[in-house]
C-alpha cells in the first residue's frame, strides 16, 4: 500500500531504509535530516548522507538545527500518513508525534527493551550480548519507549563488528519497515516489558583508547565495537583487530612478538595496527617497523 510519508534520518544507516521506502513507491513528502557540518582539513559544511541521498532522488531536504514552531508548522502541512525514523537526532516534540494520521514509527537497532538510547549496537557488542536485532516501535514522548509493532532478532557472532551488524541490521530495518507499512492498520501494538530495560548512551572519543587494565576479552570487544586506540612512543596506534591469547603480566606488558600484550586479565594479541598516516598492518609486519620487544611496558589508561 502506497503511503505518504516524511523521512527522518542522517547517517549511513538512515540511508538503507530510505532507499527502501523509494523503492518500495511511497510518496515521499519531504526529508528531515542533521544540517550539514564541518567535517575536513578545510572544516568545509558538508551534507549528511541522508541529505545527499534524498537530493540524487530528487526529495525535498528540510535540515533544521532544531524543530521550531515554524518548522512543525510545515511539518503537519505536509498532511502525512505516517513519519519513518531512523537515527534522525533530534527529539520530536508531542506535536510532530501527533500531526501524521498513523502516527511516527522508528527504526530501532536493538532487541527493546534493551538498550534504549543513542548507540544500541556498540552496546550491545561491548556488553558481549549473544544476539540483536531490529525494533519497529510506534513513538511517544519517552525515550525509545514506544509499544512494538514488529521485532527480530540476529545473532551476535564472535566476529561480529559494530560496522558489518549496522550494515545487515539496517537492511532488516528497511524490509521490516515495508512490511509494517502494508499492514500497519492491521497491527496491535505491544507495549515493551517492564523488565530488561538498559540504556544505550551515546559513545564517547575517548572510550576508544585501550586500557591494558581491564580484561583481555573486553578489550576484544572493544576492537569490534570501536575506533579502538592506544599511545606509545608518542604516537597514537589505531587497533583494528585483536584477539584473545593465553599469557600474563602486567598489564600493557609485550608479552612476544605477534605482538602479545597483557592486560588486567588474560592477554590480547593484535592483530591489525595502523600508525598515523599509513596503512594498517598484521601484527608481526607492524613491528618490523615500529620495534615493541618483548618486555616494553605500553602505558595505560590514567
Amino acid at each position: 500500500m502506497k503511503r505518504r510519508l516524511a523521512f527522518m534520518g542522517t547517517p549511513d544507516f538512515a540511508v538503507v531504509i530510505l532507499d527502501a521506502l523509494i523503492a518500495a513507491g511511497h510518496d515521499i513528502a519531504a526529508v528531515y535530516c542533521q544540517p550539514p557540518r564541518e567535517a575536513g582539513r578545510g572544516h568545509k559544511l558538508q551534507p549528511s548522507p541522508v541529505q545527499r541521498r534524498a537530493e540524487e532522488a530528487g526529495l525535498m531536504v528540510r535540515h533544521p538545527a532544531k524543530l521550531s514552531a515554524d518548522d512543525i508548522r510545515d511539518f503537519a502541512a505536509l498532511d502525512l500518513d505516517a513519519a519513518v525514523v531512523a537515527a534522525y537526532g533530534l527529539i520530536l516534540p508531542q506535536a510532530v508525534l501527533d500531526a501524521p494520521r498513523l502516527g511516527c514509527l522508528n527504526v530501532h537497532g536493538s532487541l527493546l527493551p534493551r538498550w534504549r538510547g543513542a548507540a544500541p549496537i556498540e552496546r550491545a557488542l561491548l556488553a558481549g550480548d549473544t544476539e540483536t536485532g531490529i525494533t519497529i516501535m510506534q513513538m511517544e514522548a519517552g525515550l525509545d519507549t514506544g509499544p512494538m509493532l514488529a521485532m527480530e532478532s540476529v545473532p551476535i557472532t564472535p566476529s561480529s563488528t559494530s560496522a558489518g551488524l549496522r550494515h545487515d541490521l539496517a537492511a532488516l530495518g528497511g524490509r521490516m519497515m515495508i512490511e509494517v507499512l502494508d499492514r500497519l492498520e492491521t497491527l496491535t501494538p505491544t507495549p515493551q516489558p517492564t523488565e530488561g530495560v538498559t540504556y544505550a548512551k551515546k559513545i564517547l572519543r575517548s572510550e576508544g583508547r585501550i586500557d591494558w587494565r581491564r580484561p583481555a576479552i573486553e578489550l576484544e570487544r572493544q576492537t569490534r565495537g570501536l575506533d579502538s586506540w592506544f599511545e606509545v612512543k608518542g604516537e597514537r596506534i589505531k587497533l583494528h583487530a585483536a584477539v584473545t591469547a593465553p599469557g600474563s603480566g602486567a598489564p600493557g606488558t609485550v608479552l612476544d612478538a605477534a605482538p602479545t600484550i597483557a592486560c588486567g586479565d588474560g592477554a590480547l594479541r593484535l592483530t591489525s595496527l595502523q600508525r598515523p598516516g599509513r596503512s594498517a598492518l598484521d601484527g608481526a609486519t607492524f613491528l618490523r617497523g615500529f620495534a615493541l620487544p618483548p618486555g616494553t611496558v605500553l602505558p595505560v589508561e590514567g
